[in-house]
């Protein structure tokens, strides 16, 4: 059941707008671009290779705007992060509708979704190099074939061809 966590590639996000403990707002989709949304807490410190991946992508792209989304609140969750040297990072405190919301029942949990509100990765991850790969993956360009309203090749030749 955990293999179909998540959201698919090319689904729809979910929208919306929470402030953070500085009393910052941050929203999804984010309007400055790739936004990487972690599902998780203080707990991660089970995940050494998972926090040096996030510390490892937030100095690769520093335009990339990675939030920490927990289910509930705890205060432990930002000394942690600022501890562990994640302290720039968006801890935001969500709920387990929230989760739900994006179909994630386990942790870490990561998500990342492009300024128009669509999935372009999603897994669960436990190593940095899953991070990375994630990243990688979501950077690509879409495939337009695979985006929801268009038709397949094979449509669009049926269609040209008209009845047989």
């Amino acid at each position: 059941a955990i293999e179909r966590d998540g959201l698919l590639p090319g689904s729809a996000a979910p929208s919306w707008s929470i402030a953070d403990s500085a009393g910052r707002v941050h929203q999804s989709p984010s309007a400055s671009g790739l936004q990487l949304i972690i599902f998780g807490n203080h707990a991660l410190k089970a995940f050494p290779s998972l926090l040096e991946g996030l510390r490892e992508l937030s100095e690769l792209d520093p335009a990339l705007d990675i939030l920490v989304l927990s289910d509930s609140y705890s205060s432990l969750t930002e000394p942690f992060f600022k501890l562990v040297g994640l302290g720039n990072l968006a801890i935001i405190t969500g709920s387990r509708s929230l989760y739900g919301r994006y179909n994630v029942r386990v942790s870490p949990f990561i998500i990342l979704v492009d300024s128009d509100g669509r999935v372009r990765a999603s897994s669960l991850v436990n190593h940095g190099w899953q991070i990375m790969t994630l990243y990688k993956i979501a950077c690509l360009e879409p495939d337009p074939i695979s985006q929801p309203g268009v038709s397949s090749l094979n449509d669009q030749l049926a269609e040209a061809l008209g009845p047989e």
